[in-house]
């Protein structure tokens, strides 16, 4: 064989090897992409979660949890909707006690509802006087919107429902955005808007520092991938289902603009949300900022793991910040 040949058809299969790991990076981008963002849940991630139903310890914690929504659902909350700022349509439900001190906003988490992850919390919200307006976030439950968009688009929704009730209620009394998860994240993202002089504060339970960040942590801590192959792939696919950079914004910008008092919590054994990244938020912050971090608790199970400090934590912010 000619070396001019030879040379040619080693050339052709580099190119070929070449052109099939790009071909396996862009499609693995693409499904991860679609976890993430994409209303509609794989089944891979149904399959995840009936094998964790199989520790008992976490089908008690989600049984109490359901049971807990069910108490929610069927609490008298009003079904209320608003237009996103893109169009999009909203859901959220309304409880409106008879002498409200104060009102908070409540933002669930990624690929969760207003019920399964207020639920737990709700009792101790109402018995001390406070409305809440939580919403559906978008692309998930009721609400309108194909894509998740992990705080970047849902911060203009936080918004949206902060104005939703100033009009209902005339501004009239103090509003605490709350948020667990990626609803955490959501309300520090909004932080970075121009808020209403009635919003009073914010309490975030366990949210990331960024859609980025977060990403990262989980391919490479939990999948076992390598995150920087992906990256560069994912945020071309995220502009065009998102309209944005995933690089382009995050809570530690928005800490840097942020004119209300935060809460941050988050527990030490988090396997999803590294507490690292509450610890990045806090010392982000240039506002008022206080923080409670819980041993021992997993994901969004601080309030389970020590529900007297955390109420105590919420109820002391309430009453710094009522005023």
């Amino acid at each position: 064989m000619k070396k001019r040949t030879k040379g040619f058809l080693i050339g052709a299969a580099i190119t070929a090897g070449v052109a099939a790991i790009g071909t396996f990076y862009h499609a693995t981008a693409k499904t991860l992409l679609k976890i993430a963002l994409d209303r509609e849940e794989p089944k891979s991630i149904q399959k995840g979660k009936e094998k964790l139903l199989g520790s008992k310890e976490l089908s008690d914690i989600l049984a109490k949890l359901a049971n807990a929504a069910g108490v929610l659902e069927n609490a008298g909350c009003e079904t209320v909707e608003c237009e996103a700022a893109d169009g999009v349509r909203l859901v959220g439900h309304w409880y409106f006690p008879k002498n409200p001190k104060r009102i908070i906003v409540a933002m669930h988490g990624w690929r969760s509802s207003w019920s399964r992850d207020f639920g737990i919390i709700s009792p101790f919200w109402h018995e001390n006087d406070c409305a809440v307006l939580y919403a559906e976030q978008r692309a998930q439950g009721s609400s309108g919107g194909d894509y998740m968009g992990f705080g970047l688009l849902e911060r203009y929704d936080c918004f949206r429902w902060i104005e939703w009730v100033n009009e209902r209620t005339g501004a009239k009394l103090p509003i605490y955005l709350g948020g667990i998860s990626m609803g955490a994240s959501t309300v520090l993202m909004t932080a970075g808007l121009n808020l209403p002089q009635n919003v009073h504060g914010i309490v975030a339970d366990c949210g990331f520092t960024s859609a980025d960040a977060i990403w990262k942590h989980v391919v490479e801590n939990n999948l076992r991938l390598p995150y920087g192959l992906y990256s560069g792939i994912t945020n071309e696919m995220c502009k065009r289902k998102l309209g944005t950079d995933h690089k382009e914004y995050s809570c530690l910008h928005a800490m840097k603009d942020c004119h209300v008092p935060v809460l941050f919590i988050h527990g030490t054994d988090d396997n999803f949300v590294p507490v690292d990244m509450t610890y990045e938020n806090y010392k982000a912050c240039v506002a008022e900022k206080h923080l409670l971090i819980v041993p021992g608790a997993d994901h969004g199970m601080s309030y389970l793991v020590d529900k007297a400090g955390y109420e105590n934590a919420v109820l002391e912010f309430f009453r710094l910040y009522d005023k």
